[in-house]
């Protein structure tokens, strides 16, 4: 919650996403030039509904080169990984605890209940690999180091998204309100 969401912020979500971030309440990560990638969002919505998926990629660049990787059968590699290498699987345990931590943090913070996302974090974490984009959303967030498959992505999609080489291709035409 160090970088709150601002209405610009949120327009600019809106945009990246093409729907309202239902839930946002912070930035978590931003391209060099200022553009959210990748925002915090509540553990419950505000219709009530729970939202496991805490730290939420948004960077349309991001979102198409972890979907690139996706799609070309790298998910039982990785899972492969998670369930027979020691280190991995140790390493993607401690990023599965290092959510559920943050997530239960902000909860208290919001005054949101988790009791139906209990244990529940993002990505197929702590058994698998489900999903890339939260995978990277939580390296993104949280820095390298917090979850491995998310910094294997990240290096393997160096060229085509790097947080410290603006790619943005949303951009809002004026401040949101305006």
């Amino acid at each position: 919650m160090a970088d709150p969401a601002t209405e610009d912020d949120i327009a600019l979500v809106t945009k990246q996403l093409g729907r309202f971030p239902r839930g946002m309440v912070a930035v978590g990560a931003r391209c060099v030039c200022g553009r959210p990638l990748a925002v915090i969002t509540r553990p419950q919505l505000p219709d009530g509904t729970p939202f496991p998926t805490t730290c939420y990629l948004t960077s349309p660049e991001a979102v198409k080169a972890a979907s690139h990787v996706e799609a070309d059968g790298s998910m039982q590699h990785y899972t492969d990984l998670v369930q027979h290498d020691e280190a991995i699987h140790e390493r993607y345990e401690r990023a599965h605890q290092l959510y559920l931590v943050f997530r239960h943090e902000l909860a208290v913070r919001l005054g949101d209940s988790e009791e139906h996302i209990a244990g529940t974090s993002a990505g197929g974490m702590p058994v698998r690999v489900k999903c890339l984009h939260a995978l990277l959303a939580q390296t993104l967030v949280m820095g390298e180091g917090a979850n491995p498959i998310g910094d294997i992505v990240m290096e393997r999609i160096a060229a085509d998204f790097d947080p410290k080489v603006c790619r943005c291709t949303t951009t809002l035409d004026e401040p949101a309100g305006k």
